[in-house]
């Protein structure tokens, strides 16, 4: 069926002006001040009037068959459904394993990618778990990279963190070029996501593989960069040197974002993710855990909304941290991250308080006034 959005704010992510979106076999075919489909019968046409069209959102880190344990086996939290990722805005997701990767499976996560795929979203999937050396599908990073279309990357590796496997520097740097060259081979961007916790080294292998290496910058993608001042200091100066940095979005991701921002960071080095799905554990200062829960897709929404009406960042701006810039590290920028003509039709309609309206994924309406109208199959 062709979609017609008539009359909505489009954010492509530049402001295009009122404009009517014309979507057909699963992509934008047309973007004008005016489109006439009266000739077609099939079709259904859509009043944007008040709205406006932004690109849907990417998440680049959710744990798609759920994460945690660290509380014990029923701390482990269940897999996700369609639902709750769409109705967060999301369109496109990488998924990822975490702390465990003895119960938590490659290949079921690369089954539930599938899966999410066949019910109407976009996916993708790192392989790999915490430890080092880590888990894979085939019998390496470089044979997953090269033979699994939906790998991208080796990620969450921990770094700096008591539940990491405490890998040397020569362990990361060799999984790093491991991942550089299985990326090449496979056309992959070959990322490397790091987890970084809080102690003190943050992201000291990182700088130094830079200073010893010729791996790009751009090979590097460390998460939870707000999890810490410091982490966020150290992620200013990666950025500064051509890197990126990825903030999880819990309760000062905006003001974090803010922060580089108002301090000379590239607004091409930053994106928001929510580890969705994926435990949230609290530590007392002997590294006991003392409290547990499962984050929730909708905190990149949320923070979205803080920039633009707290902060004031300018609309364009706040998405290249929810699509444009996560589209670009997947090398996905023509299809994915933008409202063109040629690209994936993933849109969000919001109101002019930034409530999600609507949501479509590659042409299917999955929300309507903010609920579901598509389930997965289990829901």
């Amino acid at each position: 069926m062709i979609k017609l959005i008539k009359k909505v704010k489009v954010y492509s992510p530049e402001y295009l002006g009122v404009k009517d979106i014309l979507v057909c076999d699963k992509r934008i075919a047309q973007i004008s001040d005016e489109i006439n489909i009266d000739c077609f019968e099939n079709k259904q046409i859509i009043d944007g009037s008040g709205l406006i069209a932004v690109p849907g959102f990417m998440d680049g880190h959710v744990h798609m068959i759920g994460g945690g344990g660290e509380g014990g086996p029923k701390t482990r939290t269940p897999e996700l459904m369609l639902s709750k990722i769409t109705t967060a805005g999301v369109t496109t997701v990488v998924g990822c394993l975490g702390t465990d990767g003895i119960t938590r499976h490659m290949s079921s996560l690369l089954a539930k990618a599938q899966a999410l795929e066949e019910e109407g979203i976009t996916t993708f999937i790192y392989t790999g778990s915490y430890e080092v050396p880590t888990t894979t599908i085939t019998n390496s990073v470089k044979e997953d990279l090269i033979l699994i279309k939906k790998v991208i990357g080796v990620g969450e590796i921990a770094i700096s963190d008591h539940r990491s496997s405490q890998p040397s520097y020569h362990e990361i740097k060799k999984l790093a070029a491991e991942t550089r060259v299985g990326g090449m081979l496979g056309g992959k961007p070959g990322i490397v996501h790091f987890h970084v916790g809080s102690e003190k080294a943050g992201i000291d292998y990182i700088f130094k593989m830079l200073e010893e290496t010729d791996i790009p910058v751009t090979q590097f993608l460390p998460t939870h960069m707000g999890r810490t001042q410091h982490l966020v200091e150290q992620g200013l100066e990666l950025i500064k040197l051509g890197g990126k940095i990825d903030i999880t979005a819990g309760a000062k991701a905006a003001q974090h974002v803010n922060y580089l921002l108002e301090n000379g960071a590239n607004i091409k080095g930053i994106t928001l993710s929510s580890d969705g799905n994926g435990s949230l554990p609290k530590f007392d200062d002997k590294g006991n855990l003392i409290g547990l829960k499962a984050a929730d897709m909708k905190t990149v929404h949320t923070v979205w909304k803080t920039l633009i009406t707290e902060y004031n960042v300018d609309i364009t701006d706040a998405l290249h941290f929810v699509s444009t810039n996560v589209a670009n590290n997947l090398n996905l920028n023509d299809k994915k991250g933008v409202l063109k003509v040629g690209s994936d039709a993933d849109i969000l309609l919001m109101n002019d308080k930034f409530d999600i309206i609507k949501v479509f994924a590659r042409g299917t309406q999955m929300v309507e006034n903010g609920k579901p109208i598509k389930f997965g199959t289990f829901e």
